[in-house]
């Protein structure tokens, strides 16, 4: 029987390939990440950087649940606009894949072009529509609703909405590239096998998707945790999530080190929670979670 040949990390010619990725990761995140590190460890003066080596910004950051209740306020935003982009996504995605294949490269176009369309453009939009006096509440008028029946903006509401608006092609693109490709012939044998196109949805389809619903969850998940300008634009200011905290402390406080130390709580716990999720999950799926 033929033996498969490993390859170690002294083999010369291993590491001469691996070393441009190597490279690349650590200028491009290893590097910067380090430096964020240290810069923890400094203090401010004067609007001017001190080199202390001190943990005093640690301690401000743990003995101010200010800055906690932000982050449990962000993690609470990003899991729900997760949950609504994933139940809107889903039956857009699922169309697109099976009921409108003929048109399949003029969709892809369309959702590259959601894409690329500026963030900012799209945000201040809604500002316009959403306003008192703005377009949506012009149209209900019209219809002979009470004036101002639209009246959510600048709340959490509005940052919501924002967020799903600007991240919810991402959950489309994911799904709907997890769901064409699925076998139609697993499907087709589900029919044959008696089951209803429900239950063949439910037990056949939703399945072979979860790979594309976790990817989009998580990719939306790290997203909406990082977003800062829809709390600032659509929320007002009035409830701030990690992000915006986090560029007032660089750009309005100057204060560098508690906006590092900031942006590493932000991403531990970011990334912690998706390893939860995820252990939780696997779990599950190994049947301790019954």
């Amino acid at each position: 029987m033929e033996q498969t040949a490993t390859r170690s990390w002294h083999d010369p010619g291993l590491l001469v390939k691996a070393l441009p990725s190597v490279l690349l990761q650590t200028t491009c995140f290893i590097a910067p990440l380090l430096m964020t590190f240290i810069l923890t460890f400094q203090r401010t003066r004067d609007f001017q950087l001190r080199w202390t080596w001190d943990l005093a910004t640690w301690t401000d950051v743990f003995s101010k649940p200010h800055y906690w209740t932000i982050l449990g306020h962000t993690l609470v935003m990003a899991a729900a606009c997760v949950a609504i982009c994933m139940v809107l996504a889903f039956p857009i995605a699922y169309g697109l894949a099976t009921r409108f294949k003929r048109f399949e490269n003029e969709i892809k176009i369309l959702i590259t072009f959601a894409f690329i369309t500026d963030a900012t453009l799209k945000t201040f939009g809604w500002v316009l529509f959403l306003d008192k006096k703005g377009a949506a509440n012009f149209l209900l008028s019209g219809l002979g609703l009470p004036p101002e029946s639209v009246a959510f903006l600048f709340t959490d509401w509005a940052t919501l909405l924002g967020m799903v608006y600007n991240l919810l092609p991402f959950a489309i693109f994911t799904l709907y590239l997890s769901i064409d490709t699925i076998d139609r012939s697993l499907i087709l044998a589900a029919y044959d096998a008696g089951a209803s196109k429900w239950r063949a949805h439910w037990e056949v389809t939703l399945p072979l998707c979860k790979p594309g619903i976790w990817a989009g969850s998580v990719l939306i998940f790290l997203l909406g945790v990082g977003v800062f300008l829809e709390p600032k634009v659509l929320g007002g200011g009035v409830s701030p999530m990690s992000a915006e905290l986090i560029r007032q402390t660089f750009e309005t406080r100057v204060n560098w080190p508690l906006g590092a130390a900031l942006t590493l709580v932000l991403m531990v716990v970011s990334v912690f929670v998706v390893l939860l999720f995820s252990r939780i999950l696997n779990m599950k799926r190994a049947g301790f979670g019954t």
